[in-house]
């Protein structure tokens, strides 16, 4: 008996693979702001970094040297500055966060119709030039000022002398003139990330908390503060941040006793001729300095704030 064996199925043939073709638009559309990056962020910090380890003046020219003793000028020489400067921020951004956060939950959530124009009474002051509202300040602390009065016939000026935030019965050239002056300068800065994390909770979530017999100040504290908290460290580092290196507050509203980094960088670069590595130096030191303090603050924050 024979058997018939099955004639073994075709082998499909398969189209050969195509290797995926790269698209390049996404690396097309970045490329303006990567230029941009190098050209006006990375650019000037490598120059600065080089032009702090040189020695020379304006006269013979600088020269790559490798000197890191202008390191050591610029951390041993200069402390008040630093100290005025770290302090100054700080409080700036204490007192904005303290007026802001009232003002930008009042807009957000009794606002109403109005909030567009309430944000746009905000926003309409940073339209006038920086130094002109700084020398505003000058009228409005002056002596003959009614806030000065005010503060006289308060007795706040005796306390205020006491504790070396102003100088006598003057508010201006002192200490707190140019934290004033810092406030209202970098208030907007803190208003718009608050008003926009604010703005994004939804009101029922307070209805809640007070069906659940919380106050106003418990549902505050456990509903909306923590909501709220990317508009606090947005708002605090977009206040921080140039706060530090602000010096036209503390040149126009303080004395010599108020002296910050920013006035003694200006000095070492347009008034001594062989100052320009130390004043790199000291510009170097604040860009690592604040680059610390601002990393620490993400870390201790909680980076999934800031999402």
């Amino acid at each position: 008996m024979t058997t018939l064996t099955e004639a073994p199925a075709p082998v499909e043939e398969r189209a050969p693979e195509r290797k995926p073709r790269r698209n390049f638009t996404p690396w097309a559309l970045l490329l303006p702001g990567l230029l941009w990056l190098t050209v006006f962020f990375l650019v000037p910090i490598l120059t600065s970094v080089s032009a702090s380890v040189q020695t020379g003046n304006y006269d013979d020219g600088f020269k790559l040297t490798w000197h890191f003793a202008n390191y050591k000028d610029a951390l041993t020489k200069f402390g008040p500055q630093y100290y005025h400067s770290l302090v100054y921020s700080l409080l700036t951004t204490v007192f904005c966060l303290a007026l802001a956060y009232p003002v930008a939950y009042f807009i957000a959530f009794k606002g109403g119709r109005w909030k567009t124009l309430l944000m746009a009474l905000v926003i309409v002051p940073s339209f006038t030039s920086f130094l002109i509202r700084t020398i505003a300040w000058k009228t409005i602390l002056a002596d003959n000022g009614s806030v000065v009065h005010a503060l006289n016939d308060l007795h706040l000026l005796k306390i205020t002398t006491a504790l070396g935030w102003t100088v006598g019965n003057h508010v201006l050239a002192s200490p707190a003139a140019v934290v004033c002056g810092m406030v209202y300068n970098f208030l907007p800065f803190t208003i718009l990330p608050l008003y926009t994390s604010l703005e994004k909770i939804d009101p029922r979530l307070h209805e809640a908390g007070a069906d659940l017999y919380c106050g106003p100040f418990q549902t505050w504290r456990r509903v909306t503060l923590p909501l709220s908290m990317p508009g606090v460290i947005g708002g605090t580092l977009l206040t921080f941040i140039p706060a530090v290196g602000d010096y036209i507050n503390a040149q126009l509203l303080g004395n010599p006793n108020t002296t910050v980094v920013g006035q003694r960088i200006e000095d070492l670069f347009l008034r001594q001729s062989d100052g320009y590595p130390v004043g790199s130096a000291m510009s170097v030191v604040m860009m690592v300095g604040t680059l610390v303090i601002v990393m620490t603050y993400i870390w201790r924050a909680g980076t999934e704030d800031l999402l």
